[in-house]
Protein backbone atom coordinates (compact mmCIF):
# COMPACT_ATOMS: atom_id res chain seq x y z
CA UNK A 1 0.00 0.00 0.00
CA UNK A 2 1.48 3.18 -0.91
CA UNK A 3 -0.65 5.76 1.16
CA UNK A 4 -0.26 5.24 4.97
CA UNK A 5 -1.19 6.88 8.00
CA UNK A 6 -0.27 7.04 11.03
CA UNK A 7 -1.21 8.94 14.83
CA UNK A 8 1.27 8.51 17.82
CA UNK A 9 -0.11 8.44 21.26
CA UNK A 10 0.38 11.86 21.62
CA UNK A 11 -1.73 12.96 18.32
CA UNK A 12 1.06 13.94 16.41
CA UNK A 13 -0.27 12.90 12.79
CA UNK A 14 1.93 11.34 10.03
CA UNK A 15 0.78 10.86 6.41
CA UNK A 16 3.12 9.42 3.86
CA UNK A 17 2.42 8.01 0.27
CA UNK A 18 5.51 6.29 -1.54
CA UNK A 19 5.89 7.30 -5.53
CA UNK A 20 7.47 4.45 -7.43
CA UNK A 21 10.74 5.81 -9.84
CA UNK A 22 11.45 8.43 -7.91
CA UNK A 23 15.05 8.97 -6.52
CA UNK A 24 13.77 12.39 -4.47
CA UNK A 25 10.91 12.97 -2.02
CA UNK A 26 9.17 16.55 -0.20
CA UNK A 27 8.92 16.22 3.36
CA UNK A 28 7.40 18.46 5.59
CA UNK A 29 5.62 19.47 8.50
CA UNK A 30 2.29 21.22 8.15
CA UNK A 31 0.97 23.13 11.59
CA UNK A 32 -2.56 24.52 12.37
CA UNK A 33 -1.24 28.02 13.23
CA UNK A 34 -2.05 30.57 10.91
CA UNK A 35 -3.21 34.19 10.37
CA UNK A 36 -6.23 32.89 12.11
CA UNK A 37 -5.00 31.59 15.05
CA UNK A 38 -3.63 35.24 15.70
CA UNK A 39 -5.28 37.53 17.97
CA UNK A 40 -5.74 41.17 17.10
CA UNK A 41 -2.19 42.23 18.63
CA UNK A 42 -0.40 39.03 17.56
CA UNK A 43 -1.59 39.81 14.03
CA UNK A 44 1.75 38.62 11.84
CA UNK A 45 3.12 36.33 14.84
CA UNK A 46 2.67 33.31 12.44
CA UNK A 47 4.59 34.73 9.73
CA UNK A 48 6.85 36.24 12.29
CA UNK A 49 7.97 33.06 13.40
CA UNK A 50 8.05 31.48 9.95
CA UNK A 51 11.19 33.12 9.33
CA UNK A 52 12.54 32.47 12.71
CA UNK A 53 12.43 29.11 11.92
CA UNK A 54 15.14 29.30 9.77
CA UNK A 55 17.62 31.62 11.88
CA UNK A 56 18.81 29.26 14.34
CA UNK A 57 18.40 26.44 16.53
CA UNK A 58 19.93 24.89 19.84
CA UNK A 59 22.44 23.30 17.94
CA UNK A 60 22.06 24.82 14.21
CA UNK A 61 23.19 28.03 13.17
CA UNK A 62 20.68 29.79 10.56
CA UNK A 63 23.80 28.99 7.77
CA UNK A 64 24.44 25.90 9.25
CA UNK A 65 20.42 25.10 8.98
CA UNK A 66 20.88 26.02 4.95
CA UNK A 67 24.21 24.14 4.61
CA UNK A 68 22.63 21.13 5.62
CA UNK A 69 20.11 21.25 2.93
CA UNK A 70 22.15 22.43 0.07
CA UNK A 71 25.00 20.67 1.12
CA UNK A 72 23.12 17.26 -0.32
CA UNK A 73 21.73 19.19 -3.43
CA UNK A 74 18.15 19.51 -1.30
CA UNK A 75 15.83 22.53 -0.48
CA UNK A 76 14.34 24.09 2.45
CA UNK A 77 11.36 26.47 2.77
CA UNK A 78 8.20 27.35 4.57
CA UNK A 79 4.99 29.69 4.21
CA UNK A 80 2.02 30.98 6.17
CA UNK A 81 -1.58 31.06 5.55
CA UNK A 82 -4.41 32.37 7.15
CA UNK A 83 -4.93 28.54 8.10
CA UNK A 84 -1.63 26.95 8.77
CA UNK A 85 2.29 27.24 8.20
CA UNK A 86 4.02 25.02 6.36
CA UNK A 87 7.73 23.98 7.04
CA UNK A 88 9.27 21.84 4.08
CA UNK A 89 12.65 20.11 2.00
CA UNK A 90 12.63 18.04 -1.24
CA UNK A 91 16.00 15.54 -1.01
CA UNK A 92 16.97 12.86 -2.81
CA UNK A 93 16.04 9.47 -1.02
CA UNK A 94 18.85 8.93 1.10
CA UNK A 95 18.88 12.29 2.76
CA UNK A 96 14.99 12.28 3.91
CA UNK A 97 16.29 11.53 7.68
CA UNK A 98 18.46 14.49 7.04
CA UNK A 99 15.85 16.85 6.10
CA UNK A 100 13.00 15.85 8.95
CA UNK A 101 16.01 15.99 11.38
CA UNK A 102 16.74 19.68 10.10
CA UNK A 103 12.69 20.55 10.27
CA UNK A 104 12.27 18.81 13.37
CA UNK A 105 15.09 20.97 14.97
CA UNK A 106 13.85 23.81 13.75
CA UNK A 107 10.76 23.60 14.83
CA UNK A 108 11.27 21.91 18.73
CA UNK A 109 14.43 23.58 19.22
CA UNK A 110 14.28 27.42 18.36
CA UNK A 111 16.86 29.85 19.52
CA UNK A 112 15.01 33.17 18.97
CA UNK A 113 18.37 34.84 19.27
CA UNK A 114 17.83 38.42 20.29
CA UNK A 115 20.13 39.92 17.83
CA UNK A 116 18.96 37.24 15.10
CA UNK A 117 14.65 38.79 15.81
CA UNK A 118 15.90 42.27 15.10
CA UNK A 119 17.46 41.12 11.33
CA UNK A 120 14.65 39.26 10.84
CA UNK A 121 12.17 42.12 11.62
CA UNK A 122 13.89 44.44 9.48
CA UNK A 123 13.39 41.66 6.73
CA UNK A 124 9.66 41.39 6.80
CA UNK A 125 9.61 45.11 7.14
CA UNK A 126 10.77 44.89 3.49
CA UNK A 127 8.70 42.36 2.85
CA UNK A 128 5.55 44.40 3.29
CA UNK A 129 7.06 47.51 2.13
CA UNK A 130 7.65 45.56 -0.67
CA UNK A 131 3.83 44.00 -0.57
CA UNK A 132 2.71 47.64 -0.34
CA UNK A 133 4.65 48.54 -3.85
CA UNK A 134 2.74 45.67 -5.78
CA UNK A 135 -1.08 46.33 -6.35
CA UNK A 136 -2.59 43.40 -7.44
CA UNK A 137 -1.01 41.52 -4.10
CA UNK A 138 -2.13 44.66 -1.52
CA UNK A 139 -5.50 44.61 -3.24
CA UNK A 140 -6.26 40.67 -2.26
CA UNK A 141 -5.59 41.62 1.82
CA UNK A 142 -7.85 44.84 1.30
CA UNK A 143 -10.49 42.70 -0.63
CA UNK A 144 -10.08 39.87 2.53
CA UNK A 145 -10.70 42.55 4.88
CA UNK A 146 -13.79 44.42 3.39
CA UNK A 147 -15.29 40.38 3.29
CA UNK A 148 -14.37 39.66 6.52
CA UNK A 149 -13.99 42.86 8.73
CA UNK A 150 -12.73 43.06 12.36
CA UNK A 151 -12.24 39.01 11.99
CA UNK A 152 -8.88 36.61 12.33
CA UNK A 153 -9.67 35.49 8.60
CA UNK A 154 -9.49 39.44 7.60
CA UNK A 155 -6.48 40.63 8.55
CA UNK A 156 -3.49 40.68 6.53
CA UNK A 157 -0.31 37.54 6.77
CA UNK A 158 2.38 40.02 6.71
CA UNK A 159 0.40 42.13 10.29
CA UNK A 160 0.77 46.19 10.45
CA UNK A 161 3.67 47.40 11.22
CA UNK A 162 3.27 48.20 13.93
CA UNK A 163 2.96 44.97 15.38
CA UNK A 164 5.94 43.54 13.50
CA UNK A 165 7.76 46.52 15.44
CA UNK A 166 6.99 45.03 18.73
CA UNK A 167 7.15 41.59 19.19
CA UNK A 168 9.65 40.35 21.46
CA UNK A 169 11.27 36.91 22.13
CA UNK A 170 8.53 36.23 24.72
CA UNK A 171 5.91 36.69 22.03
CA UNK A 172 7.50 34.28 19.63
CA UNK A 173 7.63 31.96 22.89
CA UNK A 174 4.25 32.47 23.69
CA UNK A 175 2.45 31.79 19.73
CA UNK A 176 4.50 28.74 20.10
CA UNK A 177 3.30 27.63 23.32
CA UNK A 178 -0.54 28.16 22.46
CA UNK A 179 -0.42 26.76 18.58
CA UNK A 180 2.54 24.00 18.29
CA UNK A 181 1.30 20.89 20.10
CA UNK A 182 1.57 17.86 18.70
CA UNK A 183 -1.88 17.33 17.73
CA UNK A 184 -1.56 20.44 15.69
CA UNK A 185 1.12 19.16 13.54
CA UNK A 186 1.09 16.75 10.23
CA UNK A 187 3.90 14.96 8.76
CA UNK A 188 3.52 14.70 5.11
CA UNK A 189 5.89 12.96 2.84
CA UNK A 190 5.87 11.55 -0.70
CA UNK A 191 7.97 10.39 -3.11
CA UNK A 192 10.71 7.57 -2.57
CA UNK A 193 9.56 7.37 1.25
CA UNK A 194 9.34 4.57 3.55
CA UNK A 195 6.66 5.00 5.86
CA UNK A 196 7.89 3.07 8.43
CA UNK A 197 11.02 4.50 8.72
CA UNK A 198 9.65 8.29 8.68
CA UNK A 199 7.12 6.92 11.57
CA UNK A 200 10.32 5.42 13.62
CA UNK A 201 11.52 8.96 12.90
CA UNK A 202 8.89 10.87 13.97
CA UNK A 203 8.42 9.03 17.19
CA UNK A 204 11.86 9.63 18.08
CA UNK A 205 11.81 13.25 17.42
CA UNK A 206 8.12 14.21 18.50
CA UNK A 207 6.72 11.59 20.32
CA UNK A 208 7.81 13.26 23.18
CA UNK A 209 6.02 16.63 23.05
CA UNK A 210 3.07 17.05 25.46
CA UNK A 211 -0.36 18.08 23.71
CA UNK A 212 -1.64 21.26 24.20
CA UNK A 213 -5.13 22.38 24.64
CA UNK A 214 -7.04 22.67 21.84
CA UNK A 215 -7.73 25.98 19.78
CA UNK A 216 -11.09 27.05 18.41
CA UNK A 217 -11.44 29.16 15.69
CA UNK A 218 -13.55 32.14 15.62
CA UNK A 219 -16.30 31.35 13.36
CA UNK A 220 -15.60 33.29 9.44
CA UNK A 221 -18.92 35.47 9.01
CA UNK A 222 -18.71 36.94 5.46
CA UNK A 223 -19.97 40.78 5.90
CA UNK A 224 -18.82 42.35 2.77
CA UNK A 225 -17.94 46.05 2.09
CA UNK A 226 -15.79 48.37 -0.67
CA UNK A 227 -12.62 49.68 -0.23
CA UNK A 228 -11.48 52.14 -3.47
CA UNK A 229 -7.68 54.14 -3.35
CA UNK A 230 -7.63 56.63 -6.00
CA UNK A 231 -3.59 56.14 -6.92
CA UNK A 232 -1.59 57.87 -9.87
CA UNK A 233 -1.02 54.01 -10.92
CA UNK A 234 -0.65 52.62 -15.05
CA UNK A 235 -3.78 50.71 -14.32
CA UNK A 236 -6.81 49.90 -12.95
CA UNK A 237 -6.85 47.10 -10.04
CA UNK A 238 -10.26 45.49 -9.59
CA UNK A 239 -10.84 42.76 -7.14
CA UNK A 240 -14.32 41.57 -6.40
CA UNK A 241 -15.28 38.85 -4.12
CA UNK A 242 -18.74 36.55 -3.32
CA UNK A 243 -19.47 34.70 -0.83
CA UNK A 244 -19.03 30.45 -1.79
CA UNK A 245 -18.12 27.27 -0.04
CA UNK A 246 -15.64 26.11 2.40
CA UNK A 247 -13.49 23.04 2.19
CA UNK A 248 -16.10 21.07 3.97
CA UNK A 249 -19.29 22.05 2.26
CA UNK A 250 -20.66 19.65 -0.85
CA UNK A 251 -21.00 22.29 -3.22
CA UNK A 252 -17.04 22.90 -2.89
CA UNK A 253 -16.54 21.14 -6.25
CA UNK A 254 -19.20 23.25 -7.93
CA UNK A 255 -18.00 26.69 -6.92
CA UNK A 256 -14.69 25.69 -8.44
CA UNK A 257 -16.38 24.32 -11.81
CA UNK A 258 -18.02 27.41 -11.94
CA UNK A 259 -14.68 29.52 -11.31
CA UNK A 260 -13.30 27.95 -14.21
CA UNK A 261 -16.04 28.08 -16.68
CA UNK A 262 -16.79 31.73 -15.70
CA UNK A 263 -12.48 33.14 -15.58
CA UNK A 264 -10.66 29.98 -15.47
CA UNK A 265 -8.73 29.67 -18.28
CA UNK A 266 -8.38 31.36 -21.92
CA UNK A 267 -12.16 29.55 -23.26
CA UNK A 268 -13.62 30.94 -19.91
CA UNK A 269 -16.51 33.15 -20.69
CA UNK A 270 -14.48 36.18 -18.63
CA UNK A 271 -11.27 35.77 -20.47
CA UNK A 272 -13.52 35.86 -24.31
CA UNK A 273 -15.91 38.25 -23.41
CA UNK A 274 -13.51 41.14 -21.47
CA UNK A 275 -10.49 40.56 -22.74
CA UNK A 276 -10.33 38.62 -26.51
CA UNK A 277 -14.35 40.55 -27.53
CA UNK A 278 -13.83 44.03 -26.20
CA UNK A 279 -9.34 44.17 -25.13
CA UNK A 280 -10.64 45.72 -21.97
CA UNK A 281 -7.62 44.28 -20.03
CA UNK A 282 -4.56 41.82 -20.46
CA UNK A 283 -5.08 39.65 -17.28
CA UNK A 284 -8.57 38.54 -15.89
CA UNK A 285 -9.27 35.64 -13.76
CA UNK A 286 -12.12 33.87 -11.55
CA UNK A 287 -10.97 31.89 -8.77
CA UNK A 288 -12.94 29.59 -6.06
CA UNK A 289 -10.61 30.19 -2.35
CA UNK A 290 -11.89 27.91 0.37
CA UNK A 291 -11.60 27.52 4.35
CA UNK A 292 -11.99 25.42 6.92
CA UNK A 293 -15.74 27.11 7.47
CA UNK A 294 -16.24 29.43 4.62
CA UNK A 295 -15.14 30.57 1.16
CA UNK A 296 -13.96 33.13 -1.22
CA UNK A 297 -15.08 33.72 -5.26
CA UNK A 298 -12.90 36.19 -6.10
CA UNK A 299 -12.57 38.01 -9.70
CA UNK A 300 -9.51 40.32 -10.43
CA UNK A 301 -8.44 42.68 -13.58
CA UNK A 302 -6.57 44.75 -14.30
CA UNK A 303 -7.76 48.03 -17.34
CA UNK A 304 -6.88 51.33 -17.55
CA UNK A 305 -8.75 53.60 -15.60
CA UNK A 306 -11.00 55.18 -18.08
CA UNK A 307 -11.92 51.57 -18.82
CA UNK A 308 -12.63 49.83 -15.43
CA UNK A 309 -16.55 50.86 -15.65
CA UNK A 310 -17.00 49.23 -18.06
CA UNK A 311 -15.31 46.06 -17.56
CA UNK A 312 -16.60 45.70 -13.98
CA UNK A 313 -20.42 46.41 -15.14
CA UNK A 314 -19.74 43.36 -18.02
CA UNK A 315 -18.29 41.32 -15.46
CA UNK A 316 -21.64 41.35 -13.20
CA UNK A 317 -23.16 40.60 -16.87
CA UNK A 318 -21.23 37.72 -17.90
CA UNK A 319 -22.20 36.76 -14.07
CA UNK A 320 -25.70 36.98 -14.59
CA UNK A 321 -25.83 35.35 -18.06
CA UNK A 322 -24.17 32.55 -16.84
CA UNK A 323 -26.88 31.81 -14.59
CA UNK A 324 -29.08 31.17 -17.36
CA UNK A 325 -27.09 29.83 -20.45
CA UNK A 326 -24.36 28.02 -18.72
CA UNK A 327 -23.81 25.08 -21.18
CA UNK A 328 -23.08 21.31 -20.73
CA UNK A 329 -19.78 21.66 -23.12
CA UNK A 330 -18.51 24.50 -21.00
CA UNK A 331 -19.34 22.36 -17.51
CA UNK A 332 -17.71 19.25 -19.29
CA UNK A 333 -14.46 21.33 -20.19
CA UNK A 334 -14.08 23.00 -16.38
CA UNK A 335 -14.60 19.28 -15.51
CA UNK A 336 -11.81 18.09 -17.78
CA UNK A 337 -9.63 21.20 -16.52
CA UNK A 338 -9.83 20.56 -13.03
CA UNK A 339 -9.23 16.65 -13.27
CA UNK A 340 -6.29 17.23 -15.24
CA UNK A 341 -4.99 19.70 -13.17
CA UNK A 342 -5.31 17.68 -10.15
CA UNK A 343 -3.90 14.32 -11.80
CA UNK A 344 -0.85 16.51 -13.48
CA UNK A 345 -0.37 18.12 -9.96
CA UNK A 346 0.00 14.70 -8.53
CA UNK A 347 3.15 14.15 -10.41
CA UNK A 348 5.27 16.30 -8.03
CA UNK A 349 6.29 14.53 -4.63
CA UNK A 350 5.63 18.81 -3.48
CA UNK A 351 2.45 19.09 -4.36
CA UNK A 352 1.39 15.57 -3.44
CA UNK A 353 2.43 16.22 -0.01
CA UNK A 354 1.03 19.79 0.72
CA UNK A 355 -2.33 17.96 -0.34
CA UNK A 356 -2.07 15.05 1.64
CA UNK A 357 -1.17 17.13 5.05
CA UNK A 358 -4.57 19.38 3.80
CA UNK A 359 -6.81 16.73 3.30
CA UNK A 360 -5.56 14.98 6.40
CA UNK A 361 -6.00 18.51 8.55
CA UNK A 362 -9.47 18.85 7.08
CA UNK A 363 -10.78 15.42 7.43
CA UNK A 364 -8.20 13.58 9.29
CA UNK A 365 -7.78 11.31 6.28
CA UNK A 366 -7.24 10.64 2.62
CA UNK A 367 -9.75 10.67 0.45
CA UNK A 368 -9.29 7.82 -2.72
CA UNK A 369 -8.46 10.20 -5.82
CA UNK A 370 -10.98 7.87 -7.25
CA UNK A 371 -13.48 9.22 -4.61
CA UNK A 372 -12.42 13.11 -5.27
CA UNK A 373 -12.77 12.36 -9.50
CA UNK A 374 -16.76 11.15 -8.68
CA UNK A 375 -17.41 14.13 -6.90
CA UNK A 376 -15.93 16.60 -9.54
CA UNK A 377 -17.78 14.28 -12.36
CA UNK A 378 -20.75 14.15 -10.71
CA UNK A 379 -21.31 18.05 -11.08
CA UNK A 380 -23.98 18.76 -13.32
CA UNK A 381 -24.68 21.89 -15.66
CA UNK A 382 -28.27 22.07 -13.20
CA UNK A 383 -25.71 22.70 -10.51
CA UNK A 384 -23.34 25.07 -12.09
CA UNK A 385 -26.34 26.93 -13.52
CA UNK A 386 -27.98 27.33 -9.57
CA UNK A 387 -24.48 28.36 -8.54
CA UNK A 388 -24.17 30.66 -10.71
CA UNK A 389 -27.70 32.09 -9.69
CA UNK A 390 -26.85 32.67 -6.06
CA UNK A 391 -23.78 34.15 -6.80
CA UNK A 392 -25.05 36.59 -9.64
CA UNK A 393 -27.93 37.52 -7.42
CA UNK A 394 -28.18 36.92 -3.84
CA UNK A 395 -24.44 36.40 -2.30
CA UNK A 396 -22.97 38.72 -0.08
CA UNK A 397 -20.04 40.91 -2.08
CA UNK A 398 -16.63 42.72 -1.28
CA UNK A 399 -15.00 45.11 -3.89
CA UNK A 400 -11.19 46.13 -3.68
CA UNK A 401 -10.16 49.22 -6.00
CA UNK A 402 -6.98 50.58 -6.49
CA UNK A 403 -5.39 53.23 -9.21
CA UNK A 404 -7.06 55.63 -11.37
CA UNK A 405 -10.52 54.07 -10.00
CA UNK A 406 -12.45 57.02 -9.44
CA UNK A 407 -15.09 57.23 -11.90
CA UNK A 408 -15.59 53.19 -10.88
CA UNK A 409 -18.89 51.88 -10.36
CA UNK A 410 -19.40 51.61 -6.24
CA UNK A 411 -20.29 48.21 -5.09
CA UNK A 412 -24.28 50.10 -4.08
CA UNK A 413 -24.04 50.46 -8.40
CA UNK A 414 -23.13 46.58 -9.31
CA UNK A 415 -24.98 45.09 -6.37
CA UNK A 416 -28.22 47.00 -8.23
CA UNK A 417 -26.98 46.15 -11.94
CA UNK A 418 -26.59 42.46 -9.97
CA UNK A 419 -30.40 42.18 -9.35
CA UNK A 420 -31.70 44.32 -12.02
Amino acid sequence: MSLQQHRLANGFRIVTEHMPGLASASIGIWVNAGGRHETPKQNGIAHFLEHMAFKGTAKRSALQIAEAIEDVGGYINAYTSREVTAYYARVLEVDVPLALDVIGDILLNPSFDKNEIEIERGVILQEIGQALDTPDDVIFDWLQAQAYPEQPIGRTILGPIERIEAFSRKDLSKFVAQHYGPEEMILSAAGAVDHDSIVKLAEEMFGGMVPTPAFKLAPARFRGGEVRQVKDLEQAHFALAFESPGYRDEEIYVAQIYASALGGGMSSRLFQEVRENRGLCYSIFAQAGAYDDTGMMTIYAGTSGDQVAALSQITIDEMKRAATDMNPAEVARARAQMKAGLLMGLESPSNRAERLARLVQIWDRVPPLEETVARIDAVTTGDVREFAENIAAAAPAALALYGPVDTAPTLEALQERRVA
